[in-house]
């Protein structure tokens, strides 16, 4: 509401400033128009006087008559430049405009951004705090057994792990932003690839990953917890915003000078109006409010910007008849900025 009032502010103040100017450009034109008029009509009479005593071919008639034509020229010449002018003022106060509304858009977005992630990490802190919390307050006030001591111990430490990964994750992405470095070496993409789908079926039972590869797929250079980085955020993603035993296709091809890995699922989908924007730091689709789903929007974002430092590229589709497809395409021979 603040803001919605600042900007209509701003409008008002712009809309005055207009009508200010377009008053001010008629009130010149018109003073300018008569002191012409005045001038003019003076030097017509004193014209009059001289033709009407010495004739119109005298030395004097023909003097007044050039002061005349200059005195027009200057005229016609001082409109051009108050209708020049105005049209400068009018378009750089257009631009002006323009870059305003888009600088009050983009802090706005911002902002909403901001607000989102502050809700979202607050919550992927607090959760698994209170699940740790109250894990030790049992241990403390009841005598378990072996069994119940194992069952909760295991979900302190799934608690701790998520605690782990989300603090990485803001870590990296600082890092990112600052002084990251890869750490280049041979990269086996497949076997990678195999780990990870392995590690993750078995963290997410009710997943059905299928990993399949085309052709001979050779190694790359790249940095390994750069890249285990890359596809575990993608392949959380592709479980998290899928249905219960929906199947995950991970395509592995050798195309041209690069590698292609393509992580197929079929879940929400993302509108082709956020397929970029899902790129942004901390932008998640949505109200944090409404949203179901965890999250704190730096995945993407720490995905794209791992990818760039590789020089490769990643690109959205979608995936039919449901679902989207993430394509990320690495470099086999080139050498990686480091």
């Amino acid at each position: 509401m603040k803001h919605s009032r600042l900007r209509l502010v701003s409008y008002i103040v712009i809309a005055y400033m207009l009508m200010a100017f377009a008053w001010w450009s008629i009130l010149l034109y018109t003073k300018n128009e008569d002191a012409y008029t005045a001038k003019d009509e003076m030097l017509r009479l004193r014209m009059a006087s001289v033709a009407q005593f010495d004739g119109t071919d005298t030395e004097s008639y023909q003097l007044l008559d050039k002061e005349r034509a200059s005195l027009r020229a200057e005229y016609e010449w001082q409109e051009w430049m108050i209708l020049g002018e105005s049209m400068v003022f009018i378009v750089m106060l257009i631009a002006g405009v323009y870059f305003i509304d888009q600088g009050y858009r983009k802090e706005v977005e911002s902002a909403r951004q901001r607000r989102n992630f502050l809700l979202s990490i607050t919550h992927e802190l607090k959760s698994p705090i209170a699940s740790i919390q109250l894990i030790l307050e049992t241990f403390l006030r009841r005598e378990l057994d072996t069994p119940a001591v194992r069952k909760f111990s295991g979900s302190a430490l799934k608690e701790t792990k998520r605690l782990h990964t989300l603090v990485s994750d803001l870590l990296l992405s600082a890092k990112l932003e600052e002084s990251f470095q890869l750490n280049v070496e041979e990269v086996d993409i497949s076997l990678l690839l195999n780990d990870l789908v392995l590690e993750l079926e078995e963290k997410h039972t009710d997943a059905r990953i299928h990993l399949s590869e085309k052709g001979d797929i050779p190694n790359i250079q790249g940095d390994i917890s750069g890249l285990t980085s890359v596809f575990i955020n993608l392949l959380e993603n592709a479980i998290k915003y899928s249905k219960d035993n929906a199947s995950i296709q991970v395509s592995i091809e050798n195309v041209a000078d690069k590698v292609e890995i393509a992580i197929a699922d079929e879940g929400i989908g993302i509108p082709d109006r956020e397929k970029k924007m899902v790129f942004d730091k901390f932008y998640r689709v949505g109200s944090e409010d409404t949203r179901e789903t965890k999250g704190t929007g730096l995945g993407l974002y720490i995905v794209s910007e791992l990818v760039n430092f590789h020089q490769g590229s990643i690109e959205i589709r979608d995936n039919y008849p449901q679902g989207t497809v993430m394509s990320v395409c690495l470099p086999l021979q080139q050498h990686v900025a480091v």
